[in-house]
Order: C-alpha cells, then structure tokens, then sequence
C-alpha cells in the first residue's frame, strides 16, 4: 500500500494538491487488500504500533498532572480545550485511534470535574452531559470508540430515569442491551468484510450490548421465583443460555462479546461441580482448567469450527449479513 509520506512528496513536487493528501489516503488504505479480513479475522485497529502507546503514555501523564493541580470548577475547561486542540493534530489530523481514546476519556473526565450539577439531578444530567460529549467528539472525528461511552451514557439515562431495581427488573437491562446488540449487528452487517469503521463500530457497542444481555439473563434465573423454576435445574439452563451465546458469537464471528461471559462460566460451572469435588479450591481449579482449555481450543480453531458449525448456510440469504464461513484460513 502507498504510504501517507509518498504522497506527502508528491504534493511538494505539485503533482497532486495538500488537500488531496488525506482523501486519496483513506481511499487507497480502502482499496487495498486487508490481510486481516482476508483471513476472516477481527483485528485490533485502534493500536498500529507501540509509538501509539507511547503517546498514550504521555497523555496519561498529562492527565495526571493536570489534575493534581490547583484547579477547580469551571476552570477544569482549560485542560478540556487543550485536549480537544490535540484531538485536532493527533486524531483528526495523523488518525491514531488509541491516543485518541485516551484523548475522549482525558476530556469526559475534566468536563465532569468542571460542571456540577444539584444533586436531586447530578447522575441524570451527568449522564446525559457524557452521551452529549461522546456525540460531538463522533460527529467531528468519527472515531468508533466514542459509540461506546455514548450508548452507555444513554443507557444509564433511561436507567436512571425509569428509577429501576436490577433484581426485580432485570428484563430491563436485556432489553437494552438487544437494542445495543441490534445497532452493532446493523453496523457489522454493513462491512461484513471488516475493512471500514462500520465494523469498528459495531466491536465497541458489543462490549456494552454483551454484558448488558448476560447480566439481566443471569440475575432473571439466579432471582427468579422458584415457583416457575420448579422443574428445571438452574444450572443447567445458565449453560444451556451460555451454549446459545457462544454459537451467536460463532454465527456473527464476534470473539468479543464472550469476553464479559467469562466470570458467570465460572460461577455456573463452580455450581454444577460443587456436589462433585471435595472443597471450593478444587472446584476452582476444575473450572479454570477446563475453561483456559476452551479458551485456547477456540483461540486456535475458532475459524474451522465456524465452517463445521455453520459452512452449510455458506451462500444462503443469511450469510450476505455476516462474514464469509468459508474462508481460506478455515481451510488450513
């Protein structure tokens, strides 16, 4: 692929104009084959190389010196200012995702220590101050990990709003979170070969929509009435919901939303050895084995058991809204 600093010459020697740089960059970086989604696999496009944690590290550093200053109040915007200036050079300017990241936090965090609202409001209005943020940094860098701090924010809205209780209303929370899961199937749906920001989009509202679904789903069988569960084992229905969800990020190919399911496998699988093995040690040796075996098994040959699983759907009407499950690297 032709690098940024090629054309960079060929607009001192006038060949093409200064503002044809960023454009015809992007569209090549488009055009190009992306061996990553060659491969049918989900890489890590906010992190291009250790200079972007070393940047990182820097604006860390900056935070913390900032805020063991002598501001206070409204005063705090002048970090804020100083940061969306950087947002400019580093992210809208040079593209680099994870200094860009840091960048939002840094802002979200000094916009909050700068404005204070009554506390009859103070969680609604700061929530709502969070979503209007990760809004205007999106709509000026388009940069897809502002999805996520926005749709919580919004989330914690209606939360809060609605004045609701997790156990007795978990059915809330999985309601919410099928509506993020929707948005983000939506965005993954629209780049199912993983080349453009859609498909970044759609990685970081999974790490909302995952845990959101799984907690709701978890605490409805932990609390639910024993009345209505009379017949069925709970244990069992958790890894049965845990099966299910691991064959719909199967289906889709989205390793990530598993992530938050680690800690309820434990849990579930600590309860179904629990009359099994001698003491509580054990069984959490049994659980952890057997699930960095899974993690491993699946880490190797995630891409072959999709195409054993699901190959047969391969050119189905379903299959033009997820990627391809017969790709060469499921092959080998």
């Amino acid at each position: 692929m032709i690098e940024k600093s090629t054309l960079q010459k060929a607009a001192r020697e006038d060949i093409i104009s200064t503002e044809q740089i960023e454009p015809l960059y992007q569209f090549i970086r488009q055009q190009a084959p992306d061996e990553s989604a060659a491969y049918g696999k989900e890489s890590l496009k906010f992190i291009r190389s250790f200079g972007d944690v070393f940047i990182s590290l820097g604006i860390v550093l900056l935070v913390i010196a900032v805020n063991m200053s002598s501001l206070s109040g409204l005063s705090y915007l002048i970090p804020v200012a100083a940061f969306v200036a950087l947002a400019e050079w580093l992210v809208r300017r040079r593209r680099l995702a994870l200094p860009g990241i840091v960048i939002l936090l840094s802002i979200l965090f000094f916009m909050n220590k700068a404005v204070s609202f009554s506390a009859e409001h103070a969680a609604l209005w700061g929530f709502a101050m969070l979503s209007l943020n990760s809004l205007l940094f999106y709509l000026r860098y388009k940069m897809p990990f502002t999805l996520l701090p926005l749709a919580a924010g919004l989330v914690a809205m209606f939360v809060v709003m609605i004045g609701i209780d997790v156990l007795q209303s978990p059915v809330v929370f999985v309601g919410l979170g099928v509506i993020v899961f929707s948005i983000a199937l939506w965005f993954d749906a629209q780049d199912t070969k993983r080349k453009s920001h859609l498909s970044d989009n759609a990685f970081w509202l999974y790490l909302l929509a995952a845990p959101l679904i799984v907690h709701g789903v978890m605490v409805s069988i932990l609390f639910s009435d024993q009345l209505l569960l009379s017949f069925i084992n709970k244990n069992v229905l958790m890894m049965t919901f845990f099966a299910i969800f691991f064959l719909l990020a199967l289906f889709i190919d989205r390793r990530v939303i598993l992530i938050s399911t680690q800690l309820y496998v434990i849990y579930a699988l600590t309860q179904l050895l629990q009359s099994q093995v001698n003491s509580t040690q054990d069984i959490m040796v049994y659980v952890l084995i057997g699930l960095a075996f899974f993690v491993i098994y699946f880490g190797t040959y995630w891409y072959k058991t999709r195409r054993l699983l699901f190959g047969a759907l391969s050119g189905s009407m379903i299959s033009r809204y997820v990627p391809d499950f017969d790709t060469e690297d499921m092959k080998r």
